[in-house]
């Protein structure tokens, strides 16, 4: 199972895009600026977008999913016990998974954007998918939601999970990051090594790096983990 980057390219009037690597099982972190293409990297991969030129080659992946951003785009039930259904998924266990207080007749766009979100995210990582894009996945929530999706990210085993994010406080565990520079996918390789090539790392990585105590996982207990390590 893997996903191949074949010189894409995408063009837009003020930036472009150009990407070439291979993703196999495991968490990959995409990073980047706001507006330098993750979203529009995502999309190319998950093939709801052609790109300028360039191939993308998906090998052994016959369940797909590209969440977005906004959870909004998704909901396709009026309540959410609807929404639960149409996933084909228990409304009682995925509330409980998603920690939210309301009752499965609630409306679901009643909903605030931090509950809608869980709910949206408890849905898709409830199911099995081979290839799972997740387009700004921790937007909308606040840190203990954070900790939340990281938790279930966490609890997902086998496959290809590609996370598109400019977070810069809480992840779960990555095998491998990737960034967008300067208009072109840098690999910055697998975990730990690549918290060193890494552009866009959170300030306190890069604060543990320079005191020579990089940190072996960017999960909450990794960086304080790091932090408390003596130098050797």
């Amino acid at each position: 199972m893997r996903l191949v980057l074949d010189h894409l390219t995408a063009c837009h009037p003020f930036w472009s895009l150009v990407a070439n690597g291979v993703f196999s099982p495991g968490v990959h972190l995409v990073s980047g600026d706001v507006g330098s293409g993750k979203s529009t990297l995502a999309l190319m991969m998950a093939g709801l977008l052609t790109p300028e030129s360039g191939t993308v080659i998906r090998e052994s992946i016959p369940q797909m999913m590209l969440s977005f951003q906004f959870p909004e785009f998704h909901i396709t039930g009026l309540s959410v016990a609807e929404e639960c259904r149409s996933w084909n998924l228990d409304p009682d266990a995925v509330i409980r998974s998603a920690g939210i207080d309301v009752a499965k007749e609630t409306p679901s766009l009643s909903l605030s954007r931090g509950e809608l979100k869980r709910l949206h995210l408890a849905c898709v990582l409830a199911r099995d998918y081979d290839l799972l894009l997740l387009d700004e996945p921790f937007s909308s929530l606040d840190c203990p939601g954070k900790e939340w999706v990281c938790r279930q990210m966490n609890k997902r085993a086998g496959g290809i999970t590609v996370i598109f994010t400019h977070e810069q406080s809480i992840f779960p565990d990555i095998d491998h990051i990737w960034e967008i520079v300067g208009g072109e996918l840098a690999d910055c390789g697998d975990m730990p090594g690549a918290v060193v090539h890494w552009q866009h790392a959170p300030p306190l990585v890069k604060k543990l790096i320079c005191t020579g105590r990089s940190p072996l996982a960017l999960t909450p207990e990794g960086i304080r983990e790091a932090a408390c390590r003596t130098r050797g």
